[in-house]
């Protein structure tokens, strides 16, 4: 079992994560990820109009995957 970190970034800042989870392999990390990312896209897209987000996931020897969307939110009426 390998622990991964799944530190946030939101914009310019970054969010460590300090407990991280144990998981068997890079593939549960990725699945862990993009779920996250999916959540936060949803609440994200409702606040703001426009941004990014990024899942950063490491373990012990560094970055392993990085999780990344940026979204743009136009409206062409108002209703």
């Amino acid at each position: 079992m390998t622990r991964y970190y799944f530190d946030v970034r939101n914009c310019n800042r970054l969010f460590p994560d300090k407990e991280g989870l144990e998981l068997s392999t890079t593939d549960a990390a990725q699945e862990e990820a993009v779920g996250a990312a999916a959540v936060m896209a949803r609440d994200a897209i409702r606040r703001n109009p426009a941004g990014l987000m990024a899942i950063e996931v490491r373990d012990d020897n560094g970055l392993v995957l990085l999780v990344e969307f940026h979204w743009t939110v136009d409206r062409h009426r108002q209703s």
